[in-house]
């Protein structure tokens, strides 16, 4: 997932204690036999094999609801009473064990987690249906009215199942260390399509019934659906886009080279072992940058520049696909084995294609929220770990841009360390010996011990292995980038600062990055006069790049007076865009700035945002600390 606090963190300024203590030497104690606790499922996954899942549902856009059968093929290779699965708001209408109807229980709401549903079943039971249909607190859900879509005319039902929210659509077994195959079938109005992270339809049919299936054991957190007027476009024989009608152009026009990322990827660490590789843009109210499902990366509409400058996301999320999709963390304690080597994995194929200048810019930056994340978080705290403990609180508490910005500056410190070639053989080696299978962090550490640093002590202590897994802040070894490319925008951004412009700067040929930077060294106690100044001469009010857009309006919101035309801007953006990390950090400084105005805008465009972005938004409009 493109959580991607990057800017944001820089712009505006959570893991508690490692599982395992540290062992002689200063090395971390592993034990790569045992399995890892999953706090964060109520099922006991463990004791009975979640094989296989066929889901039989019917969207209904009228009452909101998702409702049908979950039919899961398992084994109780544990010979217990009872399976335990997981639910959040979930009707169970009734269950059959081996076709035969039985009493089932649900247990009171636990927060964060849900309810947990307890199922009769025998020694030899091999199946176990459920009848059951959504609730109107489906955290995964978001129903939009046709209003709130890009074509106005149809409704429009995605899913977002990360961390902990498939549990609201399918009564699950819902930890990112179960995995199973499935299969559906999706009954959906006839105008709507209907995809999922499966093998997907190119084409509206008829009948408005639609059959996926999903041969590869995933877990429950990938598991997702889309249902609305949409469009498929061709990239090329394995890779293409599917988009509302009104979006479709131009999505096919910014994704033109997702073939040739899909290629350098495999050059880089290995084949793709998934079939094709296609991307969903979502309307704008997706809440994230972009959500890896197997075969189908969720993608934001911010992303669509007109002029493919933002399509790094598509990077990540296709990383994705060989860390997290097919090496997958086995707790949410392990965060930063999916999201670090992502974003890692990003920066390569970035670099390759795009070369080294435009890769450096974007780890200068990745510092940058770093140092500003672990500011804000305070430099001591546990939540600057990369190794989480998060029972007892709910997953996306570890969201921060510790897992992904400290968690790839520590593998990219390796690969200083032991060189890139060695580096990489390393990681092709690691994906194919953990291909779809789960790995926790002693697991991964204990392995990088016995194939890379071959037990030498030397490179462990130079490394500083436990400083960075299991200890706050940045550690004092980080490696760190000096992009040549920025030292234009820094010099021009120092001019501006010091009250001297001129409309014969060179920015022609300047990335979103350097755009970035240079908004970034913007003086805090900016003048009205200097904000009109910089927008006439580059007209950042008008512009049609999400990131620069946002990272104009919190320069224009550091001055002491309204400068109305980035006001207005600012006003048509939360009208429409629903990604968190534009939206909160906006409502943020809105509230410290004008309450009355912040309220006014969220009351009149709540409905656009997703749950999980309402849930944020209430507490940040209502004066409380977002946690």
């Amino acid at each position: 997932m493109l959580k991607n606090f990057c800017i944001t963190a820089v712009l505006l300024f959570v893991f508690a204690s490692c599982s395992q203590p540290a062992g002689e030497g200063g090395k971390a104690t592993t034990d790569t036999t045992a399995s890892a606790r999953d706090e964060h499922t109520l099922s006991n996954a463990d004791s009975v094999k979640m094989q296989h899942l066929d889901l039989d549902i019917k969207v209904d856009f009228g009452t909101k609801t998702i409702s049908g059968s979950a039919a899961w093929a398992i084994d109780n290779r544990g010979k217990v009473k009872t399976l335990h699965l997981d639910t959040y708001d979930l009707t169970i209408d009734s269950v059959f064990v081996d076709g035969k109807k039985v009493v089932h229980t649900l247990d009171s709401m636990i927060q964060f987690l849900g309810s947990r549903l307890n199922i009769p079943i025998q020694d030899n039971s091999k199946e176990v249906v459920i009848w059951y249909k959504t609730g109107k607190n489906a955290r995964a859900l978001q129903w939009l009215e046709p209003h709130q879509t890009g074509g106005k005319k149809y409704p429009f039902l995605y899913t977002q199942s990360e961390s902990i929210y498939a549990r609201s659509w399918i009564p699950c077994a819902d930890g990112p260390g179960i995995r199973y195959t499935y299969t559906a079938k999706v009954a959906v109005p006839k105008d709507a399509m209907a995809l999922m992270s499966a093998e997907n339809p190119q084409q509206l049919n008829d009948s408005g019934i639609y059959h996926f299936k999903m041969d590869i054991p995933v877990p429950a957190y990938l598991m997702a659906l889309a249902v609305g007027d949409i469009r498929f476009r061709s990239i090329d024989s394995r890779t293409g886009v599917y988009a509302e009608p009104t979006m479709i152009d131009k999505a096919r026009y910014e994704f033109a080279d997702v073939g040739k990322m899909v290629a350098t990827a495999e050059n880089l660490y290995g084949p793709y072992r998934w079939g094709r590789y296609d991307v969903i843009v979502l309307p704008p109210g997706f809440p994230i940058g972009g959500m890896e499902n197997p075969r189908l990366t969720f993608a934001t509409p911010t992303i669509i520049a007109g002029d493919r400058s933002l399509v790094d996301l598509v990077a990540h999320e296709l990383a994705h696909s060989w860390s997290g999709n097919l090496v997958t963390n086995a707790t949410w304690n392990d965060f930063w084995l999916n999201e670090g080597f992502t974003n890692y994995f990003e920066r390569r194929i970035t670099e390759a294609m795009l070369g080294k200048s435009f890769s450096d810019m974007s780890w200068e930056l990745g510092y940058q929220t770093l140092v500003a994340n672990v500011a804000e978080l305070g430099k001591d705290s546990k939540d600057t770990w990369l190794k989480l403990d998060l029972k007892g609180r709910d997953p996306d508490d570890g969201l921060t841009d510790i897992p992904y910005e400290k968690g790839s500056h520590f593998l990219k410190l390796i690969e200083n360390t032991v060189g890139r070639q060695k580096f990489d053989a390393f990681l092709r080696k690691y994906f194919d010996e953990h291909a779809f299978k789960t790995i926790t962090t002693e697991q991964f550490l204990s392995y990088m011990d016995a194939n890379l640093l071959h037990g030498d002590s030397t490179l462990y202590n130079q490394i500083n292995v436990k400083a960075w897994v299991y200890g706050p802040g940045i550690p004092p070894n980080y490696p760190r980038s000096n992009p040549e490319r920025f030292k234009a925008a820094d010099s021009i951004a120092a001019i501006y600062g010091h009250g001297i412009y001129g409309k014969d700067i060179e920015t022609r040929n300047w990335s979103t990055f350097e755009w970035l930077e240079f908004l970034h060294k913007m003086p805090d106690n900016i003048s009205i006069d200097m904000v009109k100044k910089l927008d006439e001469d580059f007209r950042f009010s008008s512009s049609g790049n999400s990131e620069i857009l946002f990272a104009w309006f919190v320069v224009a919101l550091k001055c002491k007076d309204d400068y109305m035309p980035a006001m207005t801007a600012m006003e048509g953006f939360l009208s429409t865009v629903g990604r968190r990390k534009f939206i909160e950090p906006l409502y943020t400084a809105l509230m410290k700035r004008n309450p009355a105005l912040a309220k006014e805008w969220y009351k009149k465009y709540r409905s656009n945002y997703h749950p999980l972005a309402q849930e944020s938004l209430d507490k940040i409009t209502a004066g409380q600390k977002l946690s």
